[in-house]
């Protein structure tokens, strides 16, 4: 029997937003289990059964979340100025975390960027676990768990943002993003995008620009 630790992300192509990385330990003799759960690939699930399915995936299996809230992810993100390097370090901080505190045999990803990357990071945290990344991971149900409690995550720091700026904060990075951040600008100015968006998106630049509303 397989321990799995299932990796994946969420928030990483949308404008507003964290980028979480969520991790979560679940051995190969528990699949049939997930499955009549009904854990598949999160983006093919509502936001309500996301976070109804999170909620007893986190209360059954060890699980970590890394999330970079905006503000600390564009001070990340200057520093580094590659997402797939982020992404891969945020990997290597869940899966070195869950490794440490609970046995486990192999870490399996969705593939993104160069494999040496995610290699390269789990040995700057001592962590000497199997990795595999897998195109499409999600087929994985350990990957498509994770990629559900990433998800959910994602979703709960989306609310509590639209909340703290009074304006709700759509997903994704298209013309109705544009249009909320030059709401936010015009509003309460261009500093507020720091704490709610990810500002080397093109969506930035857009915001900046004074339009009708």
């Amino acid at each position: 029997m397989n321990r799995v630790i299932g990796v994946d992300e969420s928030g990483k192509g949308d404008f507003f937003g964290p980028l979480v990385v969520g991790g979560i330990l679940i051995p190969d003799s528990d699949i049939a289990e997930l499955r009549e759960m009904g854990v598949k690939d999160s983006k093919t699930l509502s936001d309500r059964r996301a976070l109804a399915v999170d909620g007893v995936l986190r209360s059954r299996y060890p699980h970590v979340l890394a999330v970079l809230l905006p503000s600390e992810y564009n001070i990340v993100y200057q520093t580094i100025r590659n997402l797939n390097v982020l992404l891969a370090r945020q990997h290597a901080t869940v899966i070195s975390d869950l490794a440490r505190r609970h046995p486990a045999d192999l870490a399996i990803s969705d593939k993104f960027g160069k494999p040496e990357l995610i290699e390269r990071a789990l040995q700057e945290f001592a962590c000497s676990i199997e990795m595999r990344q897998i195109v499409r991971g999600e087929s994985i149900p350990q990957v498509a768990a994770a990629s559900i409690i990433a998800r959910a995550c994602f979703l709960r720091e989306m609310s509590a943002l639209s909340e703290l700026v009074g304006v709700a904060l759509p997903k994704g990075a298209g013309s109705a993003v544009d249009q909320v951040g030059r709401l936010l600008v015009s509003r309460f100015g261009e500093k507020t995008l720091l704490n709610v968006a990810k500002t080397h998106f093109k969506n930035y630049a857009r915001s900046l620009r004074p339009t009708s509303l």
